[in-house]
């Protein structure tokens, strides 16, 4: 398994000097300690809740595909500067796997709170095949693409409990 990096994290001066680097770092929500992907995903959430309800699907599809890409290039381009392919600091990845999430998930509070901790733990703990991509995917691409996956798996329970009844 390919571990996250344990490194030091760059100063938040760095990161905020070039567009790419903000955004592979969440905004800067990537460098608050510890759990960094953690608060990239709660910052993903107050962004979701700000933003959604004046979004139409056709352009949060769109914003989701361009962020996910613009993910692939920024964290392949700031993993290769850091020497870190895929540094614990870097939380796009969560962010745009999170907001997928969301737009599919019930819209609420009690919803989006069993979305993020089923999302968290997905991701964290890697269940097959998440595991095996993080491993094996390189890049950009595969710092993006295990969160994806992390997203479907919470994605499949939240619509179980959709379907059964649980958000009423």
């Amino acid at each position: 398994m390919r571990e996250r990096s344990r490194a030091a994290y760059p100063a938040l001066a760095w990161v905020c000097r070039d567009p790419g680097r903000l955004i592979a770092f969440g905004l800067g929500s990537g460098l608050v300690r510890p759990a960094s992907g953690t608060w990239g995903t709660l910052l993903a959430w107050a962004i979701w809740v700000a933003a959604s309800p004046a979004a139409t699907d056709l352009y949060i599809g769109i914003f989701l595909l361009l962020a996910f890409l613009y993910g692939c290039w920024a964290c392949d381009r700031v993993g290769k500067e850091l020497h870190q392919p895929d540094h614990v600091g870097m939380v796009w990845d969560e962010m745009v796997a999170f907001w997928l999430v969301l737009w599919f998930s019930p819209a609420g509070l009690l919803p989006q709170a069993l979305a993020f901790v089923l999302f968290r733990t997905f991701d964290i703990v890697k269940p097959p095949p998440i595991m095996f991509f993080d491993a094996r995917l390189k890049g950009g691409f595969g710092v993006m693409w295990d969160d994806i996956v992390a997203a479907f798996y919470a994605l499949v329970i939240m619509a179980l409990a959709a379907r059964t009844g649980v958000f009423g």
